[in-house]
């Protein structure tokens, strides 16, 4: 099957064939690609690293969740370039080029591929590229046969161009036939996370207000939250990572503790992961990504035990506020997408406040969407929905059902 335009994104692109395992694949007709993390059996996973690569056997066998799609009756067409190491959200890579981000040719994609959300890495390039993207709930979904990032933030995530391919996505991996739109019990609308992001709150908020209240009546409870006053107060140890740069201006003190925090397991399980390889083979790797690793494989175990409970206090705490089949509002990103090869120092604060947002259901390991909402100033905006652990079947209804209306 031809690729039209392939953005720069493939690594190789080579077709596999559907294997449907019933009579109604329900797949049949859609493609998909294959991010370069997921294993296929027969190829080396690249890991975004040519080092990697070359130090790495074939697999023996596919990613399970690779070959539920090919089961279902989907077509693959190749694999994609990742960030290296799954260590970056930008979607630059310094070894095999970056895709051109289809609708803002001068700024970053954020990523490529249907694949792993450990960070963000499918919220923000769903974000950036103006798709459809669905963070599910930790351990939802099988990682059987892909390179792990940290363990306890590791994802599979996909996107889409509408919602109903979405869904129907999310029918197959998460293993529910039916995913029905269900009227949310209360959108709690994070006021605060508003202020860190560059564009007008109003054309994020709004256009979701109007369209929950078009598709269920009016009769949704829209409620607002200062969400980093609600966390430091319900999530006592993360008093344990505020420090003097989480106080500083144009932040939020606890989600940016959340952030550190997050930051600081990824690195201590991307250590035990892969230290002893890097140690090893002493890799090339580009630049952002090998400073990183280097704090990565330096980090100490010190603070471990306290970042794993941030994440049971957080789950705790958003589960309450959210109780059953309510809904949190945030923005999925600081703003637009940034300039290609930006300034090191601007993109590091941009970098700092989208981890503050991102870490919301990277650390409490609930679900989140990433919805487009158009362009502002000729750039791509969206808002994200973020809902319990295990509504991901709900989520997917309410944003088919809420599209109609956007």
């Amino acid at each position: 099957m031809a690729i039209s335009n392939d953005y720069g994104a493939f690594i190789e692109k080579s077709t596999i064939s559907p294997r449907p395992s019933s009579s109604f694949p329900s797949l049949k007709g859609l493609t998909f690609a294959i991010k370069d993390i997921f294993d296929v059996e027969g190829r080396v996973t690249g890991f975004g690293n040519p080092d990697w690569l070359r130090t790495h056997s074939a697999a023996t066998s596919t990613a399970l969740v690779v070959s539920s799609l090919l089961e279902a009756g989907a077509t693959s067409l190749g694999i994609t370039i990742m960030d290296e190491m799954a260590y970056s959200i930008n979607g630059e890579n310094a070894h095999y080029g970056t895709p051109v981000n289809p609708v803002a040719s001068e700024r970053v994609p954020g990523g490529s591929s249907t694949g792993t959300d450990t960070g963000g890495s499918v919220r923000v390039p769903a974000s950036y590229c103006g798709i459809f993207g669905l963070r599910p709930s930790h351990g939802v979904v099988s990682t059987v046969g892909v390179t792990p990032m940290a363990q306890s933030f590791d994802t599979v995530g996909w996107f889409a161009r509408d919602t109903a391919t979405l869904k129907r996505v999310g029918c197959v991996l998460l293993q529910q036939p039916h995913l029905d739109a269900t009227e949310p019990s209360q959108l709690i609308i994070a006021d605060d996370c508003f202020k860190l992001c560059s564009v007008p709150r109003e054309l994020l908020v709004l256009p979701l207000v109007q369209s929950v209240d078009k598709s269920f009546g009016g009769n949704t409870v829209i409620n607002k939250v200062d969400l980093g006053a609600y966390i430091e107060e319900h999530v006592p140890s993360l008093k344990h990572f505020m420090t003097s740069e989480t106080q500083r201006e144009f932040c939020i003190p606890s989600l940016m503790a959340l952030s550190s925090s997050m930051r600081m397991l990824q690195r201590f399980e991307f250590k035990m992961n892969h230290g002893e390889w890097v140690s090893l083979v002493k890799p090339e790797f580009g630049p952002g990504i090998s400073e990183r690793i280097e704090e990565a494989i330096g980090v100490s175990d010190e603070k471990i035990d306290l970042c794993r409970l941030v994440k049971t206090e957080l789950l705790t705490a958003l589960s309450t506020l959210l109780g059953d089949n309510g809904v949190l509002v945030i923005p999925t990103v600081p703003g637009p997408p940034p300039h290609l090869q930006a300034d090191v120092v601007a993109l590091e604060s941009f970098r700092s406040r989208a981890f503050s947002l991102l870490s919301i259901a990277g650390v409490s390991g609930l679900c989140q969407v990433s919805i487009p909402l158009g362009l502002h100033e000729n750039l791509p905006i969206s808002v994200s929905l973020v809902a319990k652990h295990g509504s991901d079947g709900f989520l997917l209804g309410l944003v088919d059902s809420l599209s109609e209306f956007m």
